[in-house]
């Protein structure tokens, strides 16, 4: 009597899949290294952005008139916000004094910011859903929650108000 052993078909078909998953997953790393390009260098910003992001420091008292009243018109910013999907310029104005590591901001913009709360919110979540804004902001590691008010000043042109310090 011969006996006869036949490879086992399960464990072949095992090695298949795990052969066919590390083939894929070595094909996919370098399209995954491309698409995780970084925000670390103003070139590589000005690519994907595809606008000028400056960035300034001050003082919420300076700038406490030009805030007030982008903050007024927060609701006509929020359509505007949504419909923009180039930009020649974004400036953001960082307002030490107001981040919330420094207490928040001075009582006239908080009560403003409150009064306004719902249109402040859904500025934030359109900044957050606007691919150009939110890596413009990312650039420069501003949250879109500590957002406060946007203005466009000139055609092309946006400021970007935030309760925050410049990280570095």
């Amino acid at each position: 009597m011969t006996l006869t052993t036949l490879p086992d078909v399960r464990c072949h078909a095992q090695w298949s899949h795990v052969i066919a998953a590390a083939a894929f997953l070595a094909a996919s790393v370098p399209q995954a290294a491309l698409n995780a390009q970084g925000l670390e260098s103003p070139e590589t910003v000005d690519r994907i952005v595809g606008s000028q992001v400056n960035q300034e420091e001050a003082k919420t008292t300076a700038e406490i008139g030009k805030v007030s009243s982008a903050i007024d018109r927060t609701r006509e910013n929020i359509s505007t916000v949504r419909k923009t999907s180039k930009l020649d310029k974004v400036d953001i104005v960082f307002l030490t004094d107001a981040a919330r590591s420094e207490g928040g901001p001075p009582p006239a913009i908080e009560n403003k910011v409150r009064q306004h709360q719902d249109d402040v919110t859904e500025l934030r979540n359109e900044i957050e859903a606007n691919a150009l804004l939110f890596n413009a902001l990312d650039s420069r590691r501003v949250l879109a929650q500590d957002v406060l008010a946007v203005e466009f000043d000139d055609p092309g042109k946006i400021v970007i108000y935030a309760a925050a310090k410049p990280s570095g």
